[in-house]
């Protein structure tokens, strides 16, 4: 392991201690580098998500030898329940070689944590409460070369040094826009709202997605650009969300806690979504979705998982995706770092940009075509009554949806859609 300069310089800063921050530390620590994981809050924290994992997710955390088993408090999942269109359907996750067949449920206050202290205990070292704020840069090439950051209760201002920062801070990305680096407004964005009620479904083994989310308040019901979420949490609750996509007038005009409140209105009465039974407030969040922000690689700081748009935009999925930018991200910068000149680490550097572009960037320009369409309540309609009921159909969009095939030996379907996938724009 490289030696720490002093205990505020390290090889690598990574800002942010959410999953994509936390693996990329995870690796990079393995791998032998000093890490600096600079986390602005205290764990535990809490976070806006649906607390559901899909197989893709699962895969990263097996990969880290998190211990995933319900022992240590993790509730499986076998697949994915969709209705709408009057019709209920049951998908159990892919079998495939690829990744396990099932999913995992767990609250994102002590998921996040569980990532951040693997990360410690693989030689990172974890700095909570430390409040990032301007990029040090260098005067003459423009470098980022550290951070400004404020730490603990008194606000202490206190620098750190590193010739390479990741940004994993999240949507707001301050770091990313001190840098220049702005979102783009041609990519789509989502915004999740959730809550959690006490319900006797606290225990359901699948995720359930409704994909007709009718707002009945006025007196014409209107069909929403988005979906709604059931995900029983094992622990006596459930968590109940929506995700909706800006792709609609609907997006800037709704008040979308009241669009969830009368949601759950309309849900059978014993299930137990009345407001007596909710355990937490209605929060939102945003979901920047397939690189919203770019380029991932530029002056010495990499983008990884939300900084960099890297939500799924057919599903609004982005822990698994965080996780797998940080990884790729980890392996490129330890490349970088066993070079012998500046340019050399600046090629290895500029290579990771293009391996996110490789891996889902045809995947990404589909999912954005998507987005387009359901936006259209009409398609929305068609898609739901028509699509639904057609088993055979309704596997193959799970596995489009989810991501989730085997990359070589695949089944037909798998073959055409990683197919598609190649021949899409990488943009």
């Amino acid at each position: 392991m490289t030696e720490p300069l002093s205990e505020h310089s390290a090889d690598v800063i990574v800002v942010g201690a959410g999953p994509a921050g936390s693996t990329t530390a995870y690796y990079l620590a393995k791998a032998g580098l000093d890490v600096l994981l600079l986390e602005k809050t205290a764990f535990p924290r809490e976070k806006v998500c649906g607390d559901g994992l899909t197989p893709r997710a699962t895969k990263q955390l097996v990969s880290m030898g998190i211990d995933i088993s319900e022992e240590a408090g993790w509730l499986r999942n076998k697949g994915l329940r969709i209705i709408g269109g009057g019709v209920r359907l049951q998908l159990d996750w892919p079998d495939l070689a690829s990744y396990p067949d099932y999913g995992l449920v767990r609250k994102r206050d002590d998921f996040d944590e569980q990532l951040a202290r693997n990360a410690q205990k693989a030689g990172a070292r974890l700095y909570e409460r430390c409040n990032v704020g301007a990029p040090i840069t260098d005067e003459r090439t423009g470098r980022i070369t550290g951070v400004h950051a404020k730490l603990g209760e008194e606000k202490t201002p206190v620098t750190f040094h590193a010739p390479l920062v990741v940004a994993a801070d999240g949507n707001s990305t301050r770091l990313s826009l001190a840098m220049g680096l702005h979102r783009r407004e041609d990519r789509p964005m989502g915004v999740a709202v959730r809550t959690y009620f006490t319900s006797p479904r606290h225990d359901d083994d699948y995720l359930e997605s409704w994909l007709e989310l009718w707002d009945r308040r006025g007196p014409q019901e209107k069909l929403l650009p988005g979906y709604g979420w059931i995900f029983g949490m094992g622990d006596g609750t459930s968590n109940v969300g929506l995700g909706i996509l800006n792709s609609s007038s609907a997006f800037k005009e709704l008040d979308w806690r009241e669009v969830l409140k009368a949601w759950c209105a309309s849900m059978p009465e014993d299930w137990g979504y009345t407001p007596e039974n909710m355990t937490m407030p209605i929060r939102g969040a945003a979901l920047p979705m397939a690189f919203n922000r770019q380029p991932h690689y530029t002056k010495g700081l990499l983008l990884v998982g939300d900084a960099g748009g890297m939500v799924n935009p057919f599903n609004g999925e982005g822990i698994a995706y965080a996780m797998e930018s940080g990884q790729i991200a980890a392996d490129v910068i330890v490349q970088a770092h066993a070079r012998a000149t500046p340019a050399q680490r600046e090629l290895a550097l500029n290579n990771y940009p293009k391996v996110l572009k490789e891996t889902y960037g045809g995947y990404y320009t589909m999912g954005r075509a998507f987005v387009k369409l359901i936006g259209n309540p009409k398609i929305m309609k068609v898609a739901t009554q028509r699509g639904l009921t057609h088993p055979l159909l309704m596997k193959f969009t799970l596995k489009m949806l989810a991501n989730l095939t085997d990359p070589t030996g695949g089944d037909a379907m798998d073959r055409i859609i990683n197919g598609l996938a190649k021949v899409a724009p990488r943009s």
